[in-house]
């Protein structure tokens, strides 16, 4: 049997609401997003309530949708710092329009995938760091029960479009929905299984 990962995006955020860029920005959840996570245990409690280990960024939205997870399952999360947002460094906090019409960041990263803002991380860089820990993750265990991984939208797009595409300027082809559960088998080759699932929301 193969083990899946189950790619958690976090709960939602007031950025999220007023879509501003926040990477390395550690913001809390919204009223919303502590709804979501509710739900959000309630089915991975019911239909993988024997998963072997509960993984997260160590960002508190990402912390927060983890323990409601584990609280439900009696669990301890596990912080893995790999798995943090994609930072922007000195763009932090701006709008995704301004990001477009007033930094050009968007045509920077896809000419250039070694591109960073100051202070920021690269696309190479996020995607070297995170699917490095979500192979470390895998090998980690002996068990072939699922494990939970909380992360960000960016994180694991650029994740999984390096893995499936072998390219991670290909990650805008791969957008996740607060508090989604996309399914990911690594071996015997990374495939997709389910995709952005929101049906407990």
């Amino acid at each position: 049997m193969t083990r899946q990962l189950l790619l958690i995006r976090h709960g939602q955020i007031g950025a999220n609401v007023s879509r501003r860029w926040h990477g390395a920005t550690d913001s809390p959840l919204t009223t919303t997003g502590r709804r979501q996570i509710a739900r959000l245990a309630r089915r991975i409690a019911g239909q993988w309530g024997d998963i072997e280990a509960i993984y997260s960024s160590p960002l508190q939205r990402c912390r927060h949708t983890a323990e409601a997870i584990a609280v439900r399952l009696g669990r301890q999360i596990i912080l893995e710092d790999d798995l943090r947002e994609y930072g922007i460094g000195e763009f932090e906090d701006c709008p995704f329009d301004a990001l477009h019409t007033q930094h050009d960041f968007y045509r920077r990263i896809r000419e250039n995938a070694d591109y960073a803002p100051r202070g920021g991380d690269s696309l190479n860089g996020v995607a070297m760091r995170v699917v490095a820990a979500l192979k470390r993750i895998h090998a980690g265990h002996a068990d072939t029960k699922p494990i939970a991984v909380v992360s960000h939208g960016a994180a694991m797009a650029i994740a999984l479009a390096t893995l499936v595409d072998h390219d991670p300027r290909h990650w805008t082809n791969y957008h996740f929905n607060n508090c989604s559960v996309t399914e990911l088998q690594l071996e015997p080759e990374p495939i997709v299984a389910a995709f952005n699932c929101t049906i407990h929301l």
